[in-house]
């Protein structure tokens, strides 16, 4: 019993160690995602709901793929993504805010690429549960893609756009059995200071993803 318990104890503190040094790397290609079956969508609506509690558990590199993908990712040969946008001008980037740090989705080559190497999760929301979450994605409008004039008309389209990601991973989360909740409370200069954006990145939103806290 004790060489089993061991062996486990052993081959958990392998998986850690690789997902530790994964994530150290500049670029961390994601495994392929699984775009078939899951919960029906109808079932998937029903059961979308937000959380506000998580557990302190990481989320495994294959469903931080498929999270991702669900998110933001090629669907289509032609370059078109999992959500919509407007104009096609893909103007939203999503950063993953996670323990080992932050990182860039780069849809096109379904990859991450480090941006910090410091743990912010806290200063992507007011609220105390973001630091709890094992992921926070922050969407972030970069006007340069955009080149949009009418500010009226870059908060309209940017928010949307934004939104359509933040919808699929909520139906996402819902499948999988994981909490989620979207957020508009965030300190947006604090925040772009800590990921370092440029004047023309806008901060549009924030999700916090990851297993429900059990009771």
């Amino acid at each position: 019993m004790l060489r089993i318990r061991y062996q486990v104890v052993s081959i958990a503190s392998v998986v850690l160690i690789c997902m530790v040094s994964g994530f150290a790397q500049e670029v961390i290609k994601l495994p392929e995602p699984k775009t078939e079956g899951g919960m029906p969508l109808l079932q998937a609506l029903k059961e979308r709901r937000s959380s506000r509690e998580f557990s302190s558990e990481k989320l495994p590199m294959p469903v931080l793929s498929n999270l991702l993908w669900a998110a933001w990712g090629v669907n289509r040969p032609d370059g078109h993504h999992t959500a919509p946008s407007a104009s096609n001008r893909q103007e939203i980037d999503v950063y993953v805010a996670t323990a080992e740090g932050l990182y860039l989705y780069e849809a096109n080559g379904h990859q991450l690429r480090r941006v910090l190497g410091e743990d912010i999760r806290a200063t992507t929301g007011t609220q105390p549960f973001v630091k709890d979450a094992a992921v926070n994605l922050v969407y972030v409008a970069d006007l340069a893609k955009g080149n949009r004039k009418d500010p009226a008309a870059i908060e309209f389209y940017t928010g949307t756009n934004a939104a359509f990601l933040a919808q699929n991973v909520y139906l996402f989360c819902a499948s999988e059995r994981l909490a989620t909740v979207v957020r508009a409370s965030i300190d947006r200069a604090a925040l772009a200071k800590a990921m370092k954006l440029r004047p023309d990145q806008k901060i549009a939103l924030a999700q916090s993803v990851g297993y429900p806290k059990q009771p």
